[in-house]
């Protein structure tokens, strides 16, 4: 068994893909295996990497699968973990890169532990400026419980911080079930794994290991694009409240889903001008009817809660719902 398993997928990212490749060199080891998923690339990526993939062989175990149609982030992360034979299971997006000697650091430090997984802090990368972004958990170095950590409603908290390439995940939660993405998430497929990870998961540490470079502002995110495929994230958030519902902790849990959830709308709402005209009227339209689909007296008191400004705006959005005026 491989001491670890590095899933890294690839879509249009020829301008980045040398950067990561490199540093994927400067982490290997005999024992780590690392699986390179190239998500039906068109501009060139798949022959970089392919490349990258054999000078790499001599150092390192390599997976290199090919998808025959662009299915999105979170499916080319599955295709990984259903290979993946690793004791600890990591990810890496392309763009993104390593320190020299990150990887190995990191299972030392989960080994230490022995806890289910460990988050690290980053490093955020806006073309020249870089700034960490540190995970929102107080003690370090520390076993901790993962639900505990969800709370309090009201503050950002260790289930706000996304960044699943942040961390090291122990094999026994991938065999558990909880390793998975969404399939078919374009965007948000980080929020639900996030989420259920904490609920399901037994222990977990935060590390101060700075060793993950994320590169903001690559063209090829979705981010940037105002397609239909950021709409995604409302499919990704009616899972979060609906399984958040069904917990056995869900009178104390779901405020925190759904404030969440608001929170990501509103941020969407104040952003509209950057989709397409139609794709902004599918926006207002989806958003409406989520709010009218979450527990209304949960819903009620978090808005209740919100500033004044976007409370407003939402309240507004939820009682246009069903009526065809969407413009909030």
């Amino acid at each position: 068994m491989p001491k670890l398993s590095l899933i890294v997928p690839f879509h249009n990212v020829r301008q980045y893909a040398p950067d990561t490749l490199r540093s994927l060199r400067a982490n290997a080891r005999p024992d780590f295996e690392f699986i390179l998923v190239d998500d039906h690339s068109r501009d060139g990526t798949r022959a970089i990497v392919e490349r990258a993939a054999e000078e790499l062989s001599d150092v390192v175990r390599v997976r290199l699968l090919r998808h025959d149609s662009n299915g999105g982030v979170a499916t080319a992360r599955n295709t990984g973990l259903d290979v993946a034979g690793g004791e600890y299971l990591a990810f890496l997006d392309a763009g993104d890169w390593l320190a020299p000697g990150h990887l190995s650091r990191l299972v030392a430090a989960a080994e230490g532990l022995g806890c289910d997984f460990v988050r690290t802090d980053h490093v955020q990368v806006t073309d020249r400026a870089r700034s960490v972004r540190r995970v929102p958990v107080g003690l370090r170095d520390e076993v901790l419980d993962p639900r505990e950590s969800i709370l309090p409603a009201d503050r950002t908290t260790s289930v706000d911080y996304v960044s699943v390439w942040a961390g090291v995940y122990h094999r026994r939660l991938l065999e558990r079930g909880l390793l998975h993405f969404t399939e078919g998430l374009h965007t948000a497929e980080d929020r639900p794994w996030t989420w259920k990870l904490h609920r399901e998961a037994e222990s977990f540490a935060v590390v101060g290991l700075l060793g993950v470079f994320y590169r903001r502002g690559v063209a090829s995110s979705l981010t940037r694009i105002g397609d239909a495929r950021r709409l995604d994230f409302i499919r990704a958030f009616d899972q979060i409240v609906e399984e958040t519902a069904a917990d056995r902790d869900a009178g104390r849990l779901l405020p925190k889903a759904v404030r969440t959830y608001c929170a990501i709308i509103a941020h969407h709402l104040a952003q509209e001008d950057a989709f397409e005209p139609a794709v902004a009227r599918r926006l207002r339209a989806m958003s409406a009817a989520a709010l009218r689909r979450m527990p209304q007296d949960v819903l009620d008191a978090v808005l209740d809660t919100m500033d004044v400004g976007r409370a407003v705006r939402l309240r507004r959005l939820r009682r246009r719902a069903g009526t065809g005026k969407w413009a909030a």
